[in-house]
């Protein structure tokens, strides 16, 4: 199915500003900057830990808006999946979103994770997750895809995630579908599409029952979930 990997180049080209993806992104700064603005209203400064972030998602952000809010971003991820140097905005760190230890509670001013509760594990780390991310600011933003849009997001194809697990299986050993090239084996295939598991409304509200939930929306939509706190 190379009609899913075209599409999905197409739709999450984060380099094209054209692209849905970097649209969607765009978007939803509308929400972020005034967390930013407040905080450094306040402190004169912003401290940001963007939990399985990437440099590249932050080009939403203008340099001159790093720049005059004095951001500073703390990136964490997996061993090995940070590639950048770090600079005058940018720090890289190792890490387990489910286990940030090594920091303390309100370590920073907001918490930030875009598209990586999915990709966590099953329900008790997306709950050590969800503690992580609430403990380490006093303000949150967190984004998920959402189960019930047609659409799924990494595999880029119709319905795929409704269909029963053995024939997500059984597809992924037949074709490469969106993001992922043809498995080569059942084990490579179960573990394609056992690292997502996407959440519906009532599950999220249930992992971040304070945070207000905003829908975002394509075609009238969900298309995403977003989670944001003001510290309030």
């Amino acid at each position: 199915m190379g009609l899913t990997k075209t599409l999905a180049h197409a739709l999450t080209d984060y380099k094209a500003a054209s692209s849905l993806g970097s649209k969607l992104r765009t978007s939803r700064m509308q929400h972020l900057l005034p967390l930013i603005e407040t905080v450094y209203a306040k402190n004169g400064s912003v401290a940001i830990i963007d939990i399985g972030g990437t440099k590249t998602f932050w080009n939403i952000l203008p340099k001159e808006k790093l720049d005059s809010y004095n951001i500073k971003i703390t990136v964490v991820n997996l061993a090995g999946s940070n590639c950048s140097a770090d600079d005058n905005h940018f720090t890289f760190v190792d890490g387990d979103g489910c286990n940030l230890s090594g920091f303390d509670n309100n370590s920073f001013d907001i918490a930030h994770s875009n598209s990586v509760i999915e990709h966590v594990g099953d329900w008790k780390q997306m709950r050590k997750f969800a503690q992580e991310i609430l403990r380490l600011a006093p303000i949150t933003y967190i984004q998920t895809p959402f189960f019930w849009f047609p659409i799924e997001p990494h595999f880029m194809t119709p319905f795929f995630h409704w269909l029963p697990r053995p024939v997500r299986i059984a597809l992924c050993l037949t074709f490469g579908l969106g993001h992922f090239n043809r498995a080569l084996n059942i084990d490579e295939a179960v573990a394609k599409v056992d690292c997502i598991e996407l959440l519906d409304y009532r599950l999220f509200q249930e992992l971040f029952p304070k945070l207000s939930i905003k829908k975002e929306k394509v075609l009238f939509l969900t298309k995403s979930l977003i989670g944001i706190s003001s510290g309030a």
